[in-house]
């Protein structure tokens, strides 16, 4: 049978010549090549996505580890803050203390220096008859100074305004 361009089709050949179990073993040799090729391939895919997993799980596992050594960082340092805190709060009353102490002093000696520093004279015009109360008496001021808790809130509250 002629084609319209003058030439025979291969198939029309083979049915012509009798082959048809040397095409259809031709066939199965490929089908059966693509079977392997495909088996194969589908074979290395999974190697393929075994090992992307393999690596999404070691990454992910070191992700946690890097996480939990910054979540310990983090908590060492906001403990670190908040004891640098707690001990500003107690300089912070020490300091208001110590203030006061001197201008007590600065107010004492003023008083004195506006009298001349003659007899020890108060300003109503009274003398100093008790040594507790004598500003050359600094044994009582000799006391350490304390801050309790409330202190430290209170006068941190009170300086951060």
């Amino acid at each position: 049978m002629a084609s319209p361009g003058g030439t025979s089709s291969a198939s029309s050949l083979l049915h012509g010549s009798g082959s048809d179990e040397g095409l259809q073993a031709v066939m199965d040799e490929k089908k059966r090549k693509r079977l392997i090729s495909n088996r194969e391939s589908a074979r290395r895919s999974r190697l393929r996505k075994q090992k992307h997993l393999d690596d999404l799980v070691a990454q992910a596992n070191q992700l946690r580890k890097e996480n939990s050594h910054g979540f310990a960082i983090l908590k060492l340092v906001t403990q670190h803050c908040a004891a640098v805190e707690a001990e500003n709060s107690v300089l912070r009353a020490q300091m208001m203390e110590l203030s006061s102490r001197l201008q007590s002093l600065d107010d004492r000696l003023h008083n004195l220096n506006g009298n001349n520093g003659s007899n020890h004279l108060l300003c109503d015009g009274r003398q100093f008859t008790d040594n507790i109360v004598s500003p050359w008496n600094f044994n009582y001021m000799n006391q350490p100074v304390m801050a309790s808790a409330e202190d430290m809130l209170y006068f941190s509250e009170r300086c951060s305004h």
